[in-house]
């Protein structure tokens, strides 16, 4: 047989044109139906893996991204709180003050003052009582008990100095002195609070 030499034209393309193998029809069109099946199952197992493989890479990252916000919570809650109480102590003492201020100042009020001081030089025979002058003076006008008090053994005199503030007083002793201003107790109570 001669080879084929002429170039062969055909009016349309070949559309659904095979070569034949020397054998059943049929048995070309299962096997190539069987490739195709393979190459799908192929093809979703590696899909199906590929999705498998990115969602654990996504629940990880889910899992750190968690982990660190817990974390981070754990730290920031405890210094909010510290913050809160801080900023608590700092309000109340400011609004304690402010009250404390605006109170008007009675006799009973210095006297109560200067007694707790004295409380704390008990024993002491020389002592000196510093008020403000106008808180002297109110003792003065009512006619208070503690400017006259004494038993003898004790020697002590009464004293207005502009220094003091209105409310509070100094008592000085051969041994110290003991500052009941307001200020001063104020200035203990925040050292207290925020230490």
């Amino acid at each position: 047989m001669k080879p084929w030499s002429e170039t062969v034209t055909l009016p349309k393309p070949l559309r659904h044109a095979r070569l034949k193998r020397g054998g059943n029809e049929a048995d070309a069109e299962a096997r190539l139906e069987e490739e195709l099946r393979a190459s799908y199952e192929r093809g979703r197992r590696e899909a199906e893996q590929a999705v498998s493989e990115q969602l654990f890479q996504q629940r990880t990252e889910m899992h750190e991204l968690m982990r660190g916000v817990v974390n981070s919570l754990r730290q920031t809650v405890p210094q909010v709180v510290r913050e809160t109480e801080n900023t608590m102590i700092a309000l109340s003492l400011s609004v304690a003050q402010k009250l404390v201020a605006g109170m008007p100042i009675s006799a009973a009020m210095v006297e109560s003052v200067v007694r707790d001081a004295l409380t704390q030089i008990e024993g002491t025979a020389k002592f000196t009582v510093r008020l403000h002058p106008a808180d002297l003076e109110l003792l003065q006008k009512c006619d208070s008990a503690l400017l006259s008090s004494g038993d003898g053994a004790q020697e002590f005199r009464f004293l207005s100095s502009p220094e003091v503030s209105r409310g509070g007083c100094l008592v000085q002793t051969h041994f110290g002195t003991v500052d009941a201003c307001r200020e001063t107790k104020f200035d203990l109570l925040q050292r207290t609070l925020t230490a």
